[in-house]
């Protein structure tokens, strides 16, 4: 009887975590976020990209690869990554603002708060 109660609390107990995990970050649909939604630090990124620079990370501007393929599927190329700032970071942190088209003149945004696990379309 023991043995059971036991088997039974483990069962709950790890299916209960399994369903957590699932769920605890986007399932890696494209959501969408007005850019006034977006934290203050990502509007500065954009405002940024859209002037060209002076950016402060040496990666920033390189081509994304899109190895996730969360994105919509283009050319090698399309994709660009930007380090958005996270307040109190030692490093590049987590979040990135990802463009799409033309370097100089992007015509898509993308924001990935969690590393590439997910993403949103950004939309003015």
């Amino acid at each position: 009887m023991k043995v059971k109660l036991i088997t039974r609390f483990f069962l709950f107990f790890a299916t209960l975590l399994l369903s957590y995990n699932a769920f605890a970050f986007d399932s890696g649909a494209l959501g969408t976020i007005q850019a006034r939604d977006l934290p203050p630090e990502a509007r500065q990124t954009i405002a940024l990209i859209r002037q060209g620079g002076p950016f402060p990370y040496e990666k920033d501007g390189s081509v994304f690869g899109n190895y996730e393929k969360l994105l919509p599927q283009k050319k090698r190329g399309y994709y660009r990554e930007f380090t958005v700032k996270t307040p109190y970071a030692r490093n590049r942190g987590a979040r990135r603002m990802i463009t799409g088209g033309e370097k100089s003149n992007p015509r898509e945004y993308y924001y990935t708060a969690d590393h590439y696990r997910s993403f949103k379309r950004v939309i003015d």
